[in-house]
């Protein structure tokens, strides 16, 4: 198990944009359009995953890592069909954060970036939390 995050080290998933991961799959009313292109939620997630894989060598047995910030601009569309690449860099640690510059990229250029805080936690705890608030109490 590494035992620190250096500044500067970096992660990326890449993804494919399809019909499902497209704005237009959104549209739940009849009047409601949007485009077919990459939508703004799955770049988000996109980013987020190349963040937790920075992570992933911290975690002990029953941790996990959650967003906890996010400031992201979706500056550019990118169609169904193609390719996307998003790449975390780690910045610092402000403890109970882990702070990443993010930027994702197609064949063209940059479509997103921004800045990224996730923070190790116990699942059990997150599940409690959740299973509190979906019944009410």
């Amino acid at each position: 198990m590494q035992k620190e995050l250096e500044a500067g080290q970096t992660a990326s998933v890449e993804n494919v944009v399809t019909a499902a991961r497209s704005a237009a799959a959104f549209a739940a009313d009849p009047n409601e359009k949007f485009p077919a292109v990459l939508a703004t939620p799955f770049l988000i997630a996109d980013m987020e995953r190349a963040c937790a894989r920075l992570l992933e060598p911290f975690l002990a047995e029953g941790e996990l890592s959650v967003g906890a910030h996010i400031d992201v601009r979706h500056i550019a569309p990118t169609g169904v069909g193609g390719r996307y690449r998003a790449t975390a860099r780690f910045v610092e640690e402000k403890p109970p954060l882990f702070w990443f510059d993010v930027v994702a990229e197609d064949a063209v250029g940059v479509i997103g970036k921004g800045r990224i805080a996730r923070a190790i936690v116990s699942e059990a705890a997150i599940l409690a939390r959740g299973a509190q608030a979906a019944s009410g109490a």
